[in-house]
């Protein structure tokens, strides 16, 4: 059965403050993240797996940014959700119930797939999503264990919020560079010196 896309509202008040004590005790929501801890500079970027700006910069531009800035030690990409719909809201959970290590590869796949799983009509949507997860080790039944999981919807969903208060964020995807916070698809040279910028500061 489809899931519903609709465009999620959040308000604090619809959001129970248990996402703080999980985050300490739930390894599903740890850091996800390439690059050395020690690096320069620390990226976060704010993505939804159901946006397509998302989907391009990740097919378009991290490739270059993971071999130029990440691998030679320059900069820490950190991947934050920021789930702009109920169906990226579900895969956002999927994604991080998996290991650390197969993350990465993971949310590249939905992006690079986005037009199978999200964006096709009349399809099972959570079987899509479960179809691709299965190649990193995951079970159908876990699939449906973590989007059916509340603790770990509302700790993404707070950390939503969270981001919204912080950076300002409003878009996907949106990327933070030390205290600065730049919304868009960014091409490697806008990152790059982005980096820079921040590097020096």
């Amino acid at each position: 059965m489809p899931l519903s896309r609709r465009t999620l509202m959040l308000a604090p008040a619809v959001l129970l403050p248990v996402a703080a004590i999980a985050q300490e005790t739930d390894p599903r929501l740890g850091e996800r993240s390439a690059g050395p801890a020690d690096a320069p500079v620390t990226v976060l970027e704010f993505f939804s797996l159901t946006c397509t700006h998302c989907a391009a910069f990740h097919r378009e531009t991290w490739p270059r940014v993971k071999q130029e800035l990440v691998q030679k030690g320059k900069m820490r990409m950190v991947w934050r959700d920021f789930p702009l719909d109920q169906l990226a809201l579900a895969a956002a959970q999927v994604a991080r119930a998996l290991p650390p290590e197969r993350y990465e590869g993971f949310i590249g796949a939905l992006l690079a797939s986005q037009e199978r799983w999200a964006f096709a009509r009349g399809i099972d949507n959570i079987g899509e999503i479960a179809k691709i997860a299965a190649l990193a080790g995951m079970s159908r039944e876990q699939v449906e264990a973590a989007v059916n999981d509340q603790t770990l919807r509302r700790a993404i969903l707070e950390g939503r919020l969270k981001a919204e208060q912080e950076y300002k964020v409003n878009s996907t995807p949106t990327f933070v560079f030390g205290s600065k916070a730049v919304p868009g698809e960014l091409s490697f040279d806008r990152f790059a010196q982005l980096v820079q910028e921040a590097s020096s500061t």
